[in-house]
């Protein structure tokens, strides 16, 4: 709770100005008992219709002005809390924008989703109950007995049993319940990423006729859910009953109590009346506070599950070197890198070694699982390699702040997303000051404009989420004129012609080579035929660099890669 209440302040004169109102609106209801009392004793015994009118005038009063003070209560509470969570996702969504991939990867998506809609919901709510029941009960109970010892007497110490009882019966239930919170939010992880899941891969479910085993994977741990739900809820119930008995046997010994003092002459039957209200409202504002802590467990493990994305620090950090400083440009070499993914028994990369200077295209090649994509990763600084060095223009990227690095880098990943908006808003992506000359450049380029013109509204044709309303060489080719758009001085293409057919790959290629320049251009292609006229192609083999050299050098000294070829070109050709 600690660190939520840090990163997301209430204001304070919000909190002032509420527990003013709340303390009118419980001063106005404490007043109400004496005065029934007054009306009881003064107008009824009497017979006096002048002054039961005037006690019903002024009670009606009161009542109104409490109730408009209550309700200014609750709109300045349910204002504090909703600005809070609104503060709080707004923390999360900018913590997770700078997490790294070990840092996303150990959260999963699911979870992350959950802990930013669901679990501040959850603490907004309890914030909410508790800046109104939270603040106003404990004034009421202090009131409501400090009214019943003045008006009841011996009576009102029937409370010195009632309310133990009922803070160790709402105790033990609370108790109980508080175990199942933590259960309940992780299997509620369980199911969101369940059913994204689902969502994200239903072609390939449907395709394998694979419904009923996903329908069965679900339902198990939705019936895990409802279980714990279930046993949380049973414990829950017993809330209110263990109140109602209290509650219920209270009231019956104040008024069997009270009508013994009232047939003796020790008390009057307006006090009587106006005592057991009294003693109503202390019950009433302990029933109200356990309700408000019965919310306090959930509450708590949603707190600890958001303050543990809070308090996670990216492994990534700003270096302070400035770019103006660098002593190269559009270079790029890795010196001995190890590289392994957090949690994996051995590393991906060993020992990888290599250099690409300005105008140089420098290929990857090998198969798949090889780790290939992973050299690729630690340019943009995505991950951080376990050993080794990563420069960029002759320095390690760790010296660079994040965002100044990878404006030097147009990167296009393996995975083509796309965002939902429109064709241009995607592109500028890559610029966010990009005019239609510069769409028309990018798009001509990687080749996209012949489907986009062919589009209704052309450049501000719609886009679904994730870019479903286009096929995969559509998607590519948008995230190639993506990164053109940026004009980077490194270009980095993971796999990105493979949804390209050879005519469209060729012509993209040229174009490509038409427009870099000096620029620096680092792929990974699974075809031969995609880097043939590459300055240097890397070999690698379970995550090692096996050989490095052209096209023709490596079918002289690299068996690897001579096999490849051949399979893929055809020995005659080779």
């Amino acid at each position: 709770m600690k660190t939520i209440f840090t990163r997301a302040r209430l204001r304070g004169r919000q909190i002032v100005l509420l527990s003013a109102l709340i303390l009118a609106a419980a001063v106005g209801e404490m007043m109400l008992p004496s005065l029934l009392a007054q009306m009881i004793n003064s107008g009824v015994a009497e017979g006096s219709e002048s002054m039961i009118v005037t006690f019903a005038l002024v009670m009606a009063g009161i009542t109104v002005l409490a109730c408009t003070v209550n309700y200014l209560g609750v709109r300045i509470a349910a204002r504090i809390s909703t600005d809070f969570a609104a503060g709080l996702r707004e923390q999360i969504f900018e913590k997770v924008q700078g997490f790294s991939a070990a840092e996303l990867d150990r959260f999963g998506t699911a979870s992350l989703v959950t802990r930013s809609t669901s679990d501040i919901t959850n603490v907004q709510n309890f914030l909410t109950m508790l800046l109104r029941i939270g603040i106003l009960a404990p004034m009421m109970a202090v009131a409501g007995l400090v009214f019943s010892a003045a008006t009841g007497g011996e009576v009102s110490s029937i409370l010195s049993i009632a309310i133990p009882m009922l803070l160790i019966g709402c105790g033990a239930v609370i108790g109980l319940a508080s175990r199942y919170s933590v259960r309940l939010r992780k299997e509620l992880d369980r199911i969101n990423q369940l059913f994204l899941e689902s969502l994200e891969g239903v072609r390939v479910i449907r395709a394998f006729n694979r419904q009923k085993v996903e329908s069965r994977r679900f339902d198990e741990v939705n019936a895990e859910y409802a279980l714990t739900a279930v046993s949380s809820g049973r414990i829950t119930s017993l809330l209110m009953p263990v109140i109602n008995v209290i509650f219920g046997v209270t009231t019956a010994a104040v008024l069997g109590l009270g009508a013994h003092f009232v047939e003796t002459g020790e008390m009057e039957v307006g006090s009587l009346v106006a005592n057991s209200q009294y003693i109503s409202m202390v019950l009433m504002s302990v029933m109200m506070l356990a309700i408000v802590i019965m919310m306090f467990p959930t509450a708590y493990a949603c707190a600890k599950r958001i303050a543990e994305v809070l308090n996670t620090e990216t492994v990534i950090h700003d270096g302070s070197f400035s770019l103006q400083d660098r002593p190269l440009r559009s270079t790029v070499e890795f010196r001995h890198v190890t590289f392994a993914y957090p949690g994996a028994q051995e590393p991906i990369l060993k020992d990888i070694s290599f250099e690409t200077h300005p105008g140089e295209v420098t290929a990857i090649i090998g198969g798949t699982g090889r780790g290939k994509s992973s050299i690729l990763k630690l340019i943009p600084r995505l991950y951080d390699p376990l050993f080794g060095e990563v420069l960029v223009d002759g320095v390690n990227v760790k010296e660079y702040a994040v965002d100044e690095l990878r404006s030097l880098i147009g990167y296009v990943p393996q995975k083509n997303v796309l965002f939902s908006g429109d064709m241009a808003s995607n592109l500028n992506f890559g610029k966010a000051s990009g005019t239609e000359a510069d769409w028309r450049e990018a798009a001509q380029i990687a080749c996209a404009e012949e489907f986009i013109l062919k589009k209704e509204q052309g450049y501000h044709d719609p886009v679904a989420q994730g870019g479903t309303n286009l096929s995969g060489g559509q998607r590519q080719r948008m995230a190639i004129a993506r990164a053109v758009m940026k004009k980077p001085e490194i270009y980095i293409f993971d796999d990105s012609f493979s949804a390209l057919d050879m005519k469209t790959d060729q012509t993209l290629r040229k174009n490509l080579g038409a427009l870099t320049g000096d620029a620096a251009v680092i792929m990974v292609a699974q075809r031969v035929s995609t880097i043939l006229d590459a300055d240097r192609i890397l070999v690698v083999d379970d995550g090692t660099i096996v050989g490095q050299g052209t096209h023709q050098e490596l079918l002289n000294t690299c068996p690897l890669y001579r096999e490849i070829a051949e399979i893929q070109l055809g020995k005659e050709a080779v």
